[in-house]
């Protein structure tokens, strides 16, 4: 069997409308993941096996140099090459099981479980947003939400919204992204939380690279902590004891292999493999073979309004089930994939394309009457020491442009750095 074609097809999938509104509202990137670069692999038998890239997010992007390196040639002999990039990868997987007649779980390792756990995902919001992205997240099956705390917002304010609105044994995994700083900041916080009954899981509350300062957190907080695998190394994180369990992403042989040793250190991960239907199938079949993918996998998915599949991917009671067909063992959706795709005349000569920054002033508010605005990366600037970790009461508001110089000359200050002033 040789791959005889390669198409590369770049598609635009709305997020859902809340997402949407949300990802304007954040002090974030991800309004560029709504670009999906699909992989079409034609064998010489005849199969056709598809991937998916998130080409502004995920690990590597597939490149021409890849497509030339497969083309010709067996797909079996290179599937387990992470470089050939997310989406060529999982379509070559996805071919090569079809060839043989068997799901791709069967080319990855012994099954462990039949359906693996999933969470739903959403970036900083207000309270309100979190609420409602809970109660959907509960009414489509789910019983997990990993959701993003930032000092902008009051989380306290942000859980008890959601606890009213989800069952007490609905979870929540709440990520920092190092923004409470140190322990001694972090701890007070972080034991307050743990005491909601819907709080479950920190990630990376502080620097990963802060040893003393999380194996102090350990020590300090009854939930458990995560931490993306490998900072610190593998063995720096067994043997001074700074997390609980793991946050595991990238290709195949990269996940397999810190699955692995998770797994010989007995601690629990979640996958974290960013993507619409054809992602989150593929991370469904990797679940399946580790057994210690116990904690909720991320992938995503709730942020797209269409899977790319003939059959929507459902969730019932916080798991998805692993497909039993061959290969990835789901249907693309190849109209719907005709009406996203991205017009040749809008790709750059790499045959991608961008969405703008949104032109948005972004204000951190506080009770006192100060204030902060922002127009780019909000996040690194606070990690920086700038501006309160934790201010209770705290709330982003929006001003959008409306075409006068004063709010133009103000986000352009705030591009350059975020600007503190009076609200």
């Amino acid at each position: 069997m040789k791959v005889t074609h390669i198409e590369r097809i770049l598609v635009d999938v709305p997020f859902t409308q809340r997402q949407q509104d949300i990802t304007r509202e954040s002090v974030s990137t991800v309004y560029n993941w709504s670009l999906l670069e699909l992989c079409k692999v034609t064998t010489d038998t005849g199969h056709l096996g598809w991937g998916e890239t998130v080409i502004h997010y995920t690990y590597c992007r597939v490149s021409d140099h890849s497509v030339e390196r497969v083309l010709g040639n067996n797909p079996a002999a290179l599937m387990h090459d992470d470089s050939l990039g997310a989406g060529l990868q999982m379509a070559l997987f996805d071919v090569v099981g079809k060839i043989l007649e068997v799901p791709v779980y069967r080319l990855l390792g012994t099954k462990c479980c039949d359906a693996v756990p999933i969470s739903w995902w959403c970036i900083d919001s207000s309270p309100k947003n979190w609420a409602a992205e809970a109660a959907d997240a509960v009414e489509n099956g789910y019983t997990s939400f990993k959701n993003k705390p930032r000092p902008w917002w009051d989380i306290f304010e942000q859980v008890d919204a959601v606890a009213e609105v989800v069952p007490e044994d609905f979870k929540l995994d709440l990520d920092p992204n190092s923004s409470l700083r140190d322990a001694d900041t972090a701890i007070p916080i972080l034991k307050k939380l743990a005491e909601h009954p819907n709080v479950a899981i920190f990630e990376s509350p502080i620097p990963q690279g802060d040893v003393e300062g999380n194996n102090k957190i350990v020590e300090n907080i009854d939930c458990p902590i995560a931490m993306h695998f490998g900072s610190p190394p593998y063995t720096a994180c067994i043997r001074e004891d700074v997390c609980d369990g793991f946050v595991i992403g990238g290709g195949k042989s990269q996940v397999m292999r810190e699955g692995y040793l998770s797994a010989a250190a007995d601690m629990p991960f979640w996958l974290q493999i960013v993507g619409n239907g054809l992602t989150t199938t593929w991370a469904a079949h990797l679940g399946s073979v580790l057994t210690h993918a116990t904690w909720p996998a991320i992938t995503c998915i709730n942020l797209y309004s269409e899977h790319l599949l003939t059959k929507p991917i459902t969730v019932v009671d916080g798991c998805h089930t692993v497909p039993d067909a061959p290969g990835l063992g789901v249907e693309v959706d190849e109209a719907a994939v005709k009406r996203f795709r991205v017009p040749d005349d809008e790709l750059d000569a790499n045959g991608y394309t961008i969405h703008p920054h949104p032109r948005i002033i972004k204000t951190a508010v506080y009770p006192d009457g100060s204030c902060i605005h922002m127009a780019g990366d909000g996040l690194s600037y606070f990690n920086a020491g700038n501006g309160d970790a934790y201010v209770e009461g705290a709330r982003l508001e929006l001003t959008f442009d409306d075409g006068t110089k004063e709010w133009d000359q103000l986000y352009q200050k705030a591009l350059e750095t975020p600007i503190h002033a009076t609200w």
